[in-house]
């Protein structure tokens, strides 16, 4: 009987394995264990299968294996994708060129537009017209394709997206385009901007559209390669891939149209967090991750991930970056991780990140030839990790390499070594407290009334100060705190985005047409997930309604239950986006309402185990490993206790200062912050009740 289910995050530093086994008899998860091991950027696979050695785990026992990455990104960034035509309507072949108006470098009058992914001499246009409603004004010639399909030969084309004007009302025009290359040109990689988003906006789908084209062979042969190894390890189960919508999708699905992974690692913690809050009844969160590159924050709001269809890539003050119109959680990013570098620049200004020492050489604690000074080596040097546990004691960190980089950092800015690296941590702990803020307090949320979950290997080091500087009253550590991104996708069910830009008043006259387009895209969910074999009792859907105050430009989105508009309900769907509206922009108006699009995200149920809970018994002296001396900033250097989290039970509470260390992560709780640990293993911090006798 197959009951281990596994999930395995790449990072750009490490790669991450989570697993466990199902008890048959109670259905609770047992036994959750989880390892990490260097990822490999050539053959990503071969760090997945490294980490299943290191576990230990037979891949035929294997009942369930979700994966996340940043193939999709990281080919994206770094420009290792396909060459990519574009075929379009008549007159808009430029589109990408053309682009937006927006110039984020608003006084650089040399400003220069991101160079398209696609350049013009692959782009073709084709006669083909639609109108705003999707009647055909020009109807397609497919028989024009073929010296547009010979010029790609010609030029060596290997993937071509589709994109028409109009086409996310009628794709009909796409579909006759998709259907003849297929059967004149079966071997090149086709991707029609209807199969991605049938949401408006002409320059985003199109961008889009060949962003996806451009990495589709990629990503098919990564993903080919992860089959191909699992199979040759008689890995027999159901293997699914994270989306950046936070669900998981089959791996056939995602082949298809592997932008929907762009940001696929992130999205599983976030749903990590939204699952685990649910669990311990905290519906408030913001969802703080950090690796060895990057940090990332988003926030959750009474139990709902926050998704956006306005995702950027590389998008910042000096340029305005790539749209990606496909359902993304909502994540801010920054540089700042583990491996960010230290350094000062030639006006003799410290900063910290965005450059990161990587998997290779990392930091210069590893001894892998690293000489620039990050993150992770200021808090050895500060004693929050300790140096003869470092990795959970895979390695002994390099001290002196350590010490010696910061005494060259140091000497940059008249500092010493220590001052340096206390340095380090400030800055990159503004960083972070800045990255915090845009995604609560810019968007009109109190940080004071959220709790702060954090996460990755680095987030339970820093979680402690951010919460003070953000009066956070909170702060939560889950347990596998460094893996806890592998462990959301073990917590998520199977998501697809269906959404249709279909602009109408929202007025009682069109309750119907309201009613019968929900209850058209919900079938057409249903449909295709039976197609895999999925049951109808097993699949359910969420619902909103994007709409805005006629005249406006952009939207709210608003809830909607079940797909029947009574006018009644559309009576409430009106006070409910009065409501939102208030809440976003401090005001209401008197405009009519309008209906922009419908999103209808249909999930399918996978199996879940409960989880188990740990040990409501022991002594917490039990759990102290050492103490040593902890520098701790504008506190001092203090003696800390230092606590085996692996020994701790439910129940269990002390006071800091205090550093808890595990295999994958250390903890620092500040002086004057109070420690509980709850019945699943997770650390609750919050600051320590002042007491008045």
């Amino acid at each position: 009987m197959k009951s281990i289910r596994a999930a395995s995050d790449i990072g750009g530093t490490f790669t991450d394995l989570v697993y466990y086994t199902v008890d048959e008899k109670n259905g609770l998860a047992t036994n959750i264990k989880a390892v990490k091991v260097h990822t490999t950027p050539s053959e990503y696979q071969k760090g997945v299968m490294n980490s299943f050695d290191k576990a230990n785990v037979n891949l035929s026992e294997l009942a369930f294996f979700a994966h996340g990455s940043t193939v999709v990104i990281n080919a994206l960034t770094e420009r290792k994708g396909v060459k990519t035509g574009l075929i379009t309507t008549h007159g808009f072949r430029d589109i990408l060129e053309i682009a937006r108006g927006n110039r984020p470098d608003f006084f650089n009058l040399q400003y220069q537009k991101p160079t398209p992914f696609i350049p013009r001499y692959l782009r073709h246009e084709i006669k083909e017209r639609m109108d705003y409603k999707g009647n055909v004004l020009t109807a397609i010639d497919v028989q024009d394709l073929y010296p547009i399909l010979e010029a790609f030969k010609e030029e060596g084309v290997e993937a071509i997206a589709v994109c028409f004007l109009h086409s996310y009302i009628n794709p009909k025009h796409e579909e006759l385009v998709v259907s003849f290359i297929n059967e004149i040109w079966p071997e090149v990689a086709l991707v029609a901007s209807h199969q991605i988003s049938r949401e408006w906006r002409e320059y985003e789908r199109t961008n889009t559209a060949a962003l996806c084209a451009y990495v589709q062979p990629i990503a098919e042969k990564y993903l080919s390669k992860m089959q191909a190894a699992l199979h040759e390890r008689e890995f027999s189960g159901s293997f699914y891939v994270m989306q950046s919508n936070g669900g998981i999708d089959t791996v056939d699905s995602v082949k298809k149209t592997p932008i929907s992974i762009v940001e696929s690692g992130p999205a599983s913690g976030v749903l990590g967090a939204a699952a685990l809050g649910k669990l311990i009844n905290e519906n408030n969160i913001i969802a703080f991750d950090i690796g060895g590159t990057t940090a990332k924050c988003s926030l959750i709001d009474q139990g709902r991930v926050n998704i956006t269809n306005q995702y950027m890539i590389e998008k910042d003050g000096f340029s305005a970056g790539y749209p990606v119109m496909t359902p993304v959680v909502d994540i801010v990013e920054i540089g700042n991780g583990g491996g960010s570098i230290g350094w000062v620049d030639e006006y003799g200004k410290m900063h910290v990140g965005p450059q990161s020492a990587g998997a290779f050489p990392g930091p210069v604690a590893y001894g892998n030839g690293g000489t620039e000074p990050t993150t992770t080596d200021a808090n050895l040097m500060l004693g929050r990790i300790n140096p003869n546990y470092f990795i959970g004691g895979e390695i002994t960190a390099d001290m002196k390499a350590v010490h010696d980089a910061f005494e060259q950092l140091g000497n940059k800015l008249s500092l010493t070594a220590m001052e340096a690296a206390r340095g380090v941590i400030k800055l990159a702990n503004h960083n972070m407290c800045n990255a915090l803020k845009l995604i609560s307090i810019n968007k009109g949320y109190d940080p004071r009334d959220f709790a702060l979950l954090a996460f990755g290997g680095g987030g339970s080091m820093h979680a402690s100060t951010l919460a003070v500087e953000l009066n956070i009253p909170k702060v939560i550590i889950p347990a596998n705190a460094s893996v806890f991104s592998a462990w959301g996708m073990l917590m998520s069910d199977l998501r697809r985005d269906y959404i249709r830009t279909q602009p109408v008043t929202f007025s009682i006259e069109h309750a119907d047409s309201i009613s019968n387009t929900l209850s058209a895209m919900q079938q057409e969910a249903m449909e295709a997930y039976q197609k895999e074999g999925i049951v109808k009792q097993d699949i359910y859907f969420e619902q909103l309604l994007e709409m805005r105050y006629s005249g406006q430009e952009h939207t709210v989105q608003v809830s909607v239950e079940g797909s029947e508009v009574s006018s009644e309900y559309l009576l409430k769907l009106k006070t409910d986006f009065n409501y939102e509206y208030n809440k976003k922009y401090t005001y209401e108006l008197t405009n009519a309402i309008e209906l922009v699009s419908y999103k209808v995200t249909a999930y399918a149920k996978v199996d879940r185990p409960s989880l188990a809970k740990i040990t409501s018994t022991g002594n917490i002296d039990d759990a102290i490993k050492d103490i040593r001396k902890v520098d701790f900033d504008s506190a001092g250097i203090l003696n800390t206790p230092i606590y085996n989290r692996d020994v701790l039970f439910a129940g269990a509470t002390f006071s800091g200062p205090a550093i808890i260390e595990e295999s994958g992560s250390t903890t620092v709780v500040l002086p004057h912050q109070q420690v509980l640990v709850d019945d699943y293993g997770n650390l609750h911090i919050e600051k320590e009740a002042v007491n008045h006798d």
